[in-house]
């Protein structure tokens, strides 16, 4: 979920002078603007990259002044902090906030400062756009979901763990296979609890070219009570009951299953590659172990991200120096090498599809990273080739997200406790309940 784990972008090769030139100082001195998504000092690695790119920062650019602030954001207090005068010039987002808070117009319209962009992976941008094509922010990173697996188990159930499924079918005989090695080996599991069985069950949705909601004149309705749905939670039963694929303990949340992969008793769960360092680092794991692959069935992918949006009261030389500092950090090809460097000298994995090098980029820019990143690898690449090669079409989280993601836990909890569940009544009633949380989406 966007807020609570961390397509595509690529950006402003050159704000034309924005992003080359210097930024004029404001009379009397310096451009000063704050700026948040500094990381708090309990993240000290976080912290540290941001602290660092600051400094370098102010000393390429000393006509601005970055005053940075904790935090990232917070959709309770963000319109009392705008109204009061409290919020930054350059603010954090998630692609979940720009689309209410363009209508709301509580960002700046930099449709004009954005010039002469590179080649980007298509539809990203469109998440800070309006109707007109009107841009009121940049992307600065991204995920997807994915099909994480054990490679090791694949080997010992007799599978090739360079081809992992790419279909639900194959899914489904792969976790046959390896429930079939025993000792509590689960070949497949997915979440259902704590907004996390909703989520994962729009992931589904997408890659069966399936929604959970449509657009209906300026609101939102449920769109899952119908085949889609009905495919999706038929073959859930299906591992759950008749192949027994799925283990019995159920109710899951993340921690259960990443606490069931970094022990070798679990074949494959949709995530986010986010996860993969949360294997090796908590739960023990090995990255030579896992492998990531794009949705099974190929319809499309939840994505998920951030960005940065300015301040609608900034003023011209505030928002032309925010801008030279997104371009400067967030969106500069030309420190893809030295960032590369820096993660390897301070002993940080490199090679997996995560931030700060996710595939961001388009064109010439993603080809000059992925080789990079295979040439400063401190992980095996290979592991996660079809995951970055895949051409996946992304969608972005329902509005209200987390109260849709709680209406349908219920279905995901209902078809994996109950054999004899009734998939026509729960999705009825669960169209109920996300129409209710969409009509509640402003």
């Amino acid at each position: 979920m966007a807020r609570g784990w961390r397509v595509t972008l690529g950006l402003l090769c050159c704000l034309s002078a924005v992003a080359c030139g210097a930024t004029a100082p404001a009379q009397g001195g310096k451009v000063v603007i704050t700026v948040n998504g500094q990381a708090p000092q309990t993240q000290a690695f976080e912290r540290r990259i941001f602290d660092e790119d600051v400094a370098a920062f102010e000393a390429a650019h000393p006509d601005i002044d970055i005053q940075p602030r904790e935090g990232f954001m917070d959709p309770k207090v963000f319109s009392a902090k705008l109204a009061s005068g409290q919020l930054e010039d350059v603010f954090y987002v998630y692609f979940t906030d720009p689309a209410q808070i363009i209508a709301r117009r509580q960002a700046k319209d930099i449709t004009d400062q954005l010039t002469d962009l590179p080649e980007i992976q298509p539809g990203l941008l469109e998440v800070f756009k309006d109707g007109k094509g009107r841009a009121y922010g940049v992307p600065t990173a991204n995920y997807s979901m994915g099909l994480l697996y054990n490679r090791a188990l694949f080997t010992k159930a007799g599978l090739d763990p360079d081809r992992p499924p790419t279909t639900w079918e194959q899914v489904r005989e792969a976790a046959k296979k390896i429930s079939a090695l025993g000792n509590g080996t689960v070949g497949f599991a997915d979440l259902s609890k704590n907004n996390q069985g909703g989520w994962h069950l729009t992931s589904w949705l997408y890659s069966v070219g399936g929604q959970v909601a449509r657009k209906d004149g300026d609101g939102w309705k449920a769109d899952f009570n119908n085949e889609k749905g009905r495919e999706v939670l038929r073959h859930l039963r299906e591992m759950r009951w008749t192949d027994n694929s799925m283990g019995d303990k159920q109710l899951l949340e993340v921690g259960d299953v990443q606490r069931m992969m970094g022990a070798g008793q679990l074949g494959m769960y949709l995530a986010a590659p986010d996860n993969i360092p949360t294997l090796v680092n908590q739960f023990s794991g090995s990255y030579t172990d896992y492998g990531m692959a794009p949705m099974p069935g190929g319809g499309g992918t939840l994505i998920g991200g951030e960005g940065y949006m300015i301040n609608p009261k900034a003023s011209p030389e505030k928002v032309k120096a925010g801008l030279v500092w997104l371009r400067w950090k967030y969106l500069n090809p030309d420190r893809i090498e030295s960032n590369l460097k820096r993660y390897v000298d301070l002993k940080q994995p490199v090679g997996l599809p995560v931030s700060p090098f996710s595939d961001l980029y388009a064109g010439a820019v993603r080809e000059k990273q992925e080789t990079l990143k295979a040439k400063y690898a401190t992980v095996p690449v290979r592991n996660y080739k079809s995951f970055v090669d895949a051409n996946v079409k992304g969608s972005i989280e329902p509005p209200n997200a987390q109260r849709v993601y709680a209406a349908l836990d219920g279905l995901m909890q209902a078809v994996l406790t109950d054999r004899g569940a009734d998939l026509d009544r729960l999705l009825a009633e669960a169209e109920t309940k996300v129409n209710s949380a969409l009509a509640q989406a402003g």
